[in-house]
Formats: C-alpha cells, structure tokens, sequence
C-alpha cells in the first residue's frame, strides 16, 4: 500500500513564476489528504494528473491567505464537476465562514455535503481516524494560531509464516486469531506460539507536516522518529532575526528540529520569493541534517514499507 507525499506548492506568502504557494497531497493506502491549499492549489492538481474527486479531507493549518486561499476555488470546481461524495475540511473555526459568505455572495448551493471540523491550538488533537491511519495536530508558534498534521498509519497485525500454514496444516478459519496474537493447537495436541507461526508486521510509517513557525522544540516529542518531516524553512540562518520577527524558521533551525528529534528525513519549503536559487537553503539545513530534500513542485516522496529484522 502506498504512503506517498507529493508537493503542490512550496512557496511562502507571494507566488512566484516557478512557485506557487503551500499545498501538498499525502496518499496512504489510496485515500488522498490536501494539507493546505494555497492560491493555484486545483491548478497544479490538474497539472500532476491528481483525480480532485478523489480528495476527501482537506487540513487548513491556519488563516494566512497563502495557506487556503485556493480552498473556495477548489470547493466551486468540485461543485461544477457534479461531485456527489461528502467533503470534509478541518481548520480553525473561523474557516467555515469565510468559505460559507464566498458561496453565499455568489448565490451557489453545493451540490455535495461539506463538513467542517474546528479545531484548537494549545495541545495536540485527535482530527481524524480511519482503519489505516490516525490525524493529528501539532501546536506551532507563528503570528496566527497555527497547526501543523500528524499522520501516523496504525499498527498492523503479524504476519503468517506460509511455510508455518503448510507445515502445521493450519486451515484458513484459523489464520485471523493467530494473526492477532494466539497460538495454533495442532493435531497432535501440540500448542504452537503464535510467534513461532508469524514474521514481523511492516512498520508503521508517518508523516510530520509543520507548516509555518517559529524554532519550537515543544513540538519534538510529538513528531520523534517519522519518516518524513516537513517543516518551514523560509530564510537562510544571516536572516534569523528577520526570521524571529516574523515568527518563521531559518533552514538552519529546521535541520536542527530534525536532527534533535530523530526524524529519518526532513524536506523544507515556504521559501521567500527573494531566493531564485534554493541551494544555499539546502546548504545550509545539511550541515545539521544531512538527510534534507528541498521541496519542488511535482516531486513526490515515497516512504516504502520496513519490516523488523525477523522478517
């Protein structure tokens, strides 16, 4: 099953020719995620060949423009297609009603449910949950209240050894109890432990999205050891003051984030529109943490699946 992360847009507050501004999609096992949904966001979905309709959840981090102003253009186009499925959009609770005047002014009645879903900013939040993966949100520290997502897939079951299945002769109505934790009480009397019959579950994998913020270690614990980090980096370190006043990070502090908490990669974005050449950002972030990636429109990151060594 796929857990794949494709960047839309990775740009800061003003758009550019080359870049747009934050959108990205997360695939986990088929089920499509828009976290964030700057200007031009259904432009670049069309442009990767990304099925809008396949889109269920959309997770705003907060209200500055560059971060959802391309959410009612995205909802109107929904509308247009005919879509029928529910969509449900989670964000600060003043989202709601700036997309439901924007409809309202143009006189248009949804042709398919759209639920929101509010949400806090002083500690993390259980959003969402389905038999694959669990949402949550992670507190940040920017000149809006603001969140970042936490997607973590849930633990699977260990699997069955087929050798063990053919060995034992172990008949399929059997297989989920042992799958779950039991032993096998063969022919002969013989109770075989269940770990004994089964190899190593794939790891669960996950996802750290930290859209704009200050240098915050608060958030550490909460996102130690994922797959992918994703955090802001909008100004190179000689700019860190100018970073603080704006309650943004530099490259350098966003390296540091992933170093301290362990994370296996981290890619940066929300770039300022005064750098053309992004290399120095990743220059820099890389003398802390060397497994940095520069975020680029199109690109998608793939986090395969792992297994423990008994597998």
């Amino acid at each position: 099953m796929p857990f794949d992360l494709t960047i839309l847009g990775c740009n800061s507050a003003v758009p550019t020719n080359q870049r747009k501004p934050t959108a990205q999609l997360l695939n986990v096992a088929g089920r499509f995620f828009l976290i964030d949904c700057g200007e031009g966001t259904q432009l670049q979905l069309r442009k990767y060949k990304i099925r809008m309709q396949n889109i269920h959840h959309v997770f705003i981090s907060h209200l500055h423009g560059d971060h959802y102003f391309g959410l009612i253009g995205f909802i109107s186009t929904m509308h247009l297609l005919g879509r029928e499925k529910e969509l449900h959009v989670y964000g600060p609770a003043e989202l709601k009603e700036i997309i439901y005047i924007q409809l309202e002014a143009s006189k248009t009645t949804l042709c398919f449910p759209l639920f929101f879903h509010e949400f806090g900013f002083e500690n993390p939040e259980l959003l969402m949950e389905n038999n694959d993966v669990t949402v949550h949100t992670i507190p940040l520290k920017h000149s809006l209240p603001c969140c970042g997502f936490l997607f973590k897939e849930k633990p699977k079951p260990r699997r069955m050894r087929k050798e063990k299945i053919e060995e034992y002769n172990i008949p399929l109505e059997a297989v989920p109890d042992i799958k779950e934790g039991g032993g096998y009480l063969s022919k002969d009397g013989e109770l075989i432990p269940h770990i004994e019959l089964t190899r190593s579950a794939q790891n669960p994998r996950s996802f750290a999205f930290c859209s704009d913020t200050m240098y915050n270690e608060s958030i550490i614990p909460q996102i130690e050891g994922v797959d992918i980090l994703y955090h802001e980096a909008t100004f190179l370190d000689e700019l860190k003051e100018r970073a603080k006043q704006t309650m943004h990070s530099t490259a350098k502090e966003a390296a540091t984030i992933a170093k301290k908490a362990k994370v296996k990669r981290l890619i940066i974005g929300h770039y300022s529109q005064r750098y053309f050449d992004l290399t120095p950002l990743q220059d820099e972030a890389e003398t802390v943490f060397p497994n940095t990636l520069l975020a680029h429109e199109g690109e998608t990151h793939e986090v395969k699946r792992t297994y423990d060594s008994d597998s």
